[in-house]
C-alpha cells in the first residue's frame, strides 16, 4: 500500500508539474501572440504616412498607433506636415512598461530617425509609465533626448484616462520637469475633456481628433525658426 500510494503521490506532483507547464506556456504563448499583434500593427501605422510639408515624426503607443479605431483616424493623422508614425502598443519611456521586449521609445527611435531625418519630433507616451519607477523613466527620457540629437521636439503627456488617472499625475508632473531641463516643449493632457472606449483606457474616434487638434495647436513651441 506504501507503494501504491507512493506511485499516486509520484503521479499526482508529475500531473501537477505538467499542468503549471501548460499553463506557463499557454501565459507565454498568448504574450507572444499578443506582441506579434502589437508588431503587425506598429507596421502598418509606419506604412501610413500623411499629409505633406516638413517631414514630422511621431513616436508614441497605441494612441498613436490607433488601438480602438484605426490608423487614419490616428490622432497624429491631424498634424500639419508629412506625419510618419513609429508606434508601438504597451510601450513608454521606461523599458519595463511594455512585455514585448525592446520597444521603449529610446529603442525604437534610430530607426525611424535614420530613415526620416525629420524636422519635428513630436513624442506622445507616459500612460503606460503609470507604474514604473521615476528612475526608469528619468532614464528612458534622457536616453530619447540624446538620440534626438537637438531636433526640434515636442512631448505630449499622458492623458487622465479613467482607469489610470489617479497613477499618471505623477508621470506627467515628472515628464514636465524634464522636458524643461532638456529646452524641449511640453504639453499636459491631463485637463483634456476627451471621449474614451469602453475599457476606461483608449480614445474613440472623435477622442483622437481631438486629442490630435490639440497637439496641433501646441507644435509652435516645439518648431525651430523658419519651421
Amino acid at each position: 500500500m506504501r507503494i501504491r500510494g507512493a506511485w499516486f503521490v509520484a503521479v499526482g506532483l508529475v500531473v501537477t508539474v505538467v499542468t503549471a507547464g501548460l499553463l506557463v506556456m499557454s501565459r507565454a504563448g498568448a504574450d507572444t501572440s499578443r506582441c506579434a499583434a502589437f508588431q503587425r500593427a506598429s507596421a502598418a501605422r509606419a506604412d501610413l504616412v500623411t499629409g505633406t510639408g516638413p517631414d514630422v515624426l511621431v513616436i508614441g503607443d497605441s494612441y498613436s498607433v490607433g488601438l480602438g479605431t484605426s490608423a487614419e483616424a490616428s490622432w497624429p493623422t491631424r498634424l500639419p506636415g508629412r506625419v510618419h508614425v513609429a508606434g508601438f502598443s504597451g510601450s513608454g519611456f521606461s523599458p519595463q512598461a511594455s512585455e514585448c521586449g525592446a520597444v521603449a521609445f529610446a529603442d525604437r527611435a534610430p530607426r525611424p530617425l535614420d530613415a526620416v531625418d525629420p524636422d519635428l519630433v513630436v513624442v506622445e507616451g507616459g500612460l503606460n509609465d503609470f507604474d514604473q519607477p521615476e528612475t526608469a523613466i528619468r532614464s528612458g527620457f534622457e536616453r530619447l533626448m540624446v538620440q534626438l540629437g537637438g531636433r526640434s521636439v515636442l512631448v505630449v503627456g499622458p492623458v487622465a484616462a479613467p482607469s489610470r488617472a489617479d497613477d499618471v499625475r505623477a508621470v506627467d508632473r515628472l515628464l514636465a520637469r524634464l522636458a524643461r531641463s532638456w529646452g524641449v516643449g511640453y504639453v499636459s493632457m491631463l485637463g483634456a475633456d476627451l471621449p474614451y472606449l469602453d475599457d476606461d483606457l483608449h480614445l474613440t474616434p472623435a477622442g483622437h481628433e481631438q486629442f490630435g487638434d490639440l497637439v496641433a495647436d501646441a507644435l509652435p513651441a516645439a518648431r525651430r525658426t523658419g519651421w
